[in-house]
């Protein structure tokens, strides 16, 4: 599947932008041209040490590299230690920000206002990853499948590629008499967490175990990272798993339509991960963006399991001395720009309702 690119290609972006030697001291606002198009970042100089969520690795370093560029005299460390770790080490106060594949808990959220001096530490919702449903099966490529079919092969009710279920979602197919060899994530994972969410709020009574980031269903194989799971199902026929796009585009791996809550066969496109996104709701209160995903979306052409990677930051109160970077970095993420080089990363880009609100929250750090 190829993936369309929007926005401005960043490299032409930080070629134009270097030429004119826009950005400088901190708080200066630098603006490259490019045709029709202005890139205005701004930058300010120092370094920032965040960590957190590996789902929105590869997007970090893309935009780390990029501002750094454009701004000399910056620098943004992110390591890729897992959500949990990312959002105690906000609290701890060793993260300038974190990453995470959740929003900030009830238990988590006053620790963290602690840490901004009793000042609502906020969630930004910046990154949107599809999750795949790929799969290894000879012969057949453009499986298509409905959220109880899913439920029951990852629950093991569905044993066998030729069940009745698969073949009700796909008239026609050849399928083979297989055993289904269904791979899941052996550790905790905000990748899980949503997988199992959407199967809970879309397949009703076919799943049973609830949604969490470990995995809770018996049987199957458990793999470590969506690496590890891509590399199972890349290497075993007959396999199925779920995993971040990005991963499944660099195994090759084909991936399977899933069924939208307007019963359409959804493929997996940036696109149609960004629908999903669009229609959820802010819970958030002030200028936290929360969002309540509905995995059951009915809108036309939305692909339903996603998951949101949140930057995890304070509203005020935050770091001394680094709130002009922390700002300049997170409004360059949250830009037309920044969301626009996320869609040949295998990840989508925010859609315009909920990129406006993190905008303005970015707008409003202090």
């Amino acid at each position: 599947m190829k993936l369309q690119r929007h926005g401005t290609v960043a490299v032409a972006v930080l070629t134009a932008s270097l030429a004119l030697g826009a950005c400088g001291a901190e708080k200066d606002t630098g603006a490259a041209v490019v045709g029709a198009n202005v890139w205005k970042i701004n930058c300010a100089t120092g370094t920032l040490n965040a960590q957190g969520s590996s789902a929105q690795k590869n997007a970090m370093d893309e935009w780390r590299k990029n501002y750094q560029q454009q701004c000399p005299g910056s620098t943004i460390n992110y390591e890729p230690t897992g959500s949990g770790a990312g959002v105690q080490a906000f609290i701890s106060g060793t993260a300038d920000f974190a990453g995470s594949d959740t929003a900030l808990t009830s238990a988590q959220q006053p620790q963290a206002n602690g840490r901004c001096g009793g000042n609502q530490a906020v969630n930004l919702p910046m990154v949107v990853g599809p999750i795949a449903v790929a799969y290894n099966l000879s012969g057949v490529d453009n499986l298509q499948l409905k959220p109880n079919t899913l439920a029951g092969i990852f629950s093991g009710d569905i044993e066998q590629w030729d069940d009745d279920a698969i073949k009700a979602d796909n008239p026609g197919a050849a399928l083979p008499s297989e055993t289904i060899q269904s791979v899941h994530r052996s550790d905790e994972s905000g990748t899980t967490g949503n997988f199992t969410g959407y199967l809970t709020a879309a397949a009703g009574s076919s799943w049973t175990f609830g949604q969490g980031q470990a995995w809770k269903a018996p049987g199957g194989t458990g793999s470590k990272g969506s690496d590890g799971v891509a590399q199972s199902v890349s290497s075993t026929d007959g396999s199925i798993g779920y995993m971040e796009l990005s991963f499944a585009e660099n195994a090759g791996l084909n991936m399977a339509k899933i069924q939208n809550g307007a019963g359409q066969f959804q493929e997996l496109t940036p696109e149609a991960a960004s629908k999903t996104i669009e229609g959820a709701q802010i819970t958030g209160t002030g200028n936290d963006v929360t969002l309540n995903i509905d995995y059951a979306t009915k809108a036309a052409g939305a692909y339903p399991i996603v998951l949101v990677t949140y930057e995890i930051v304070c509203s005020k109160g935050g770091p001394a001395g680094k709130t002009p970077l922390i700002k300049g970095f997170l409004d360059y993420t949250a830009s037309g720009d920044g969301q626009g080089v996320l869609n040949g990363l295998g990840y989508a880009p925010l859609p315009g309702n909920v990129q406006s609100r993190v905008q303005s929250s970015v707008n409003n750090i202090s």
